[in-house]
């Protein structure tokens, strides 16, 4: 399929935060049809990986956190940000054991997806972790004030129905999880 007449071509673009946590720009675009119009606003951050954690009587390890972008307290799956060079999967294992002193020797890898297409240009890998059991002690970041909570699939489903499980990328996760999980007849 040609899609080439639907591309929109960089005119300017502006730095306007640039540090640890952000890059956020400004940009003026071309559109197919010639018309420019600006500004766009859109930011760069780190990957990070996303974990359907199951520990070994299949329940789901969950993570209760503040997030301040909606200014609320959330479940979700345990996740972080990728570091430079890290391997994804790497990553997920870090990010599992230091926000849940869980670890697994069963990882499949689900998919790597935009976190948020329409602003950002970071993605998400998503990964399902089976028969995790607690080994370690946690290892929060400064910024993490987080309970571990571990649900059943209905649980983590009816959260996700009533705006609880308020990550899409982690609602996205999970559909995956159990695609995976029925696929191999689990």
């Amino acid at each position: 399929m040609k899609t080439e007449h639907l591309g929109w071509e960089l005119v300017s673009e502006q730095k306007l935060v640039d540090n640890e946590w952000i890059d956020f720009r400004q940009s003026d675009w071309r559109f197919p049809d010639g018309m420019e119009l600006g500004p766009f606003y859109t930011y760069h951050r780190k990957d990070f990986a996303v974990i359907a954690a199951l520990d070994e009587e299949g329940r789901f390890v969950c993570v209760r956190q503040f997030r301040q972008g909606i200014r609320q307290i959330t479940t979700e799956f345990p996740a972080g940000g990728i570091e430079k060079g890290e391997d994804p999967l790497d990553s997920a294992k870090r990010e599992l054991r230091e926000e849940t002193g869980y670890v697994s020797n069963d990882w499949t890898y689900l998919a790597s997806i935009p976190a948020n297409a329409t602003m950002a240009d970071n993605y998400a890998h998503l990964y399902l972790a089976r028969g995790c059991r607690r080994e370690a002690e946690r290892h929060l970041d400064v910024t993490e004030f987080v309970d571990v909570e571990v649900l059943d699939a209905e649980e983590v489903h009816a959260l996700i129905r009533r705006g609880a499980f308020a990550q899409a990328v982690h609602a996205a996760t999970y559909y995956m999880a159990k695609e995976a999980l029925s696929d191999t007849g689990l």
